[in-house]
């Protein structure tokens, strides 16, 4: 993709119900580092769901590349659209399964491209210590991942979005959890991924904020330039 717009949007669960967010206008460029903030309720998590298609807005467009983006008028377009997109929760599942099988999570163990799996790990900082571990990409690091640590986790989990060479990395909230210390290391080894990614940053920490080149506040539906967001 090229550029994401968000033009008038507006979204609600319900006729009834009162709009989370109203005529949201953005827009995103390959290649962007986008910081999205927000006081609780203001609509982060229901970002997200409409820019990755699980949403559609109840008033307004998603554009991409100009091309709208609509779940009942192009469901190839809209998978195409997913398929672009990987996603980072704050929460990461690891199955009692290989690495390998974590990283590729989903995909059958016969169907698995290894090199895609140790290019992913390698681009989340994770590959030198899964590869120094008797079994590398065969080692199994228990139910849930209990023989890893926390940021260790999470790079796995940005291993898993990366496998598939994705155009748009959303991390969601996926460093809230980790010690101050540990975010700053996975933060920092995000700087070593391709130029060309695009990535969201949904944090309320400013501290996960620091390689964003623009913050949009959903608040004051005002994007920020980083400086300017640190500067209040």
């Amino acid at each position: 993709f090229k550029k994401l717009t968000f033009k008038n949007v507006s979204y609600r669960y319900s006729e009834d119900s009162k709009f989370i967010f109203s005529n949201l206008n953005l827009s995103m460029l390959q290649g962007d580092k986008i910081g999205i903030i927000g006081a609780s309720g203001s609509g982060k998590s229901t970002f997200i769901d409409i820019l990755m298609g699980l949403l559609n807005p109840s008033k307004g467009s998603i554009l991409i590349n100009g091309k709208i983006l609509k779940n009942y008028l192009n469901t190839y377009f809209l998978d195409s659209w997913r398929g672009t997109i990987g996603h980072v929760p704050q929460e990461i599942f690891l199955t009692n399964n290989t690495i390998a099988e974590n990283i590729a999570f989903g995909i059958d163990k016969k169907y698995i491209d290894i090199n895609n799996v140790k290019k992913a790990a390698k681009l989340a900082g994770i590959s030198n210590y899964i590869e120094k571990t008797e079994m590398q990409y065969e080692t199994c690091f228990g139910e849930d991942g209990t023989k890893l640590s926390g940021g260790q986790k999470q790079r796995v989990g940005i291993a898993r979005a990366l496998y598939n060479s994705p155009q748009i990395l959303v991390l969601d909230e996926a460093t809230s959890a980790l010690d101050k210390k540990t975010e700053s290391k996975v933060i920092d080894s995000l700087r070593d991924l391709p130029e060309s990614l695009t990535i969201i940053f949904i944090s309320h920490r400013e501290s996960s904020l620091k390689l964003c080149n623009k913050i949009y506040d959903l608040d004051k539906k005002v994007f920020k330039n980083n400086l300017d967001y640190k500067n209040g």
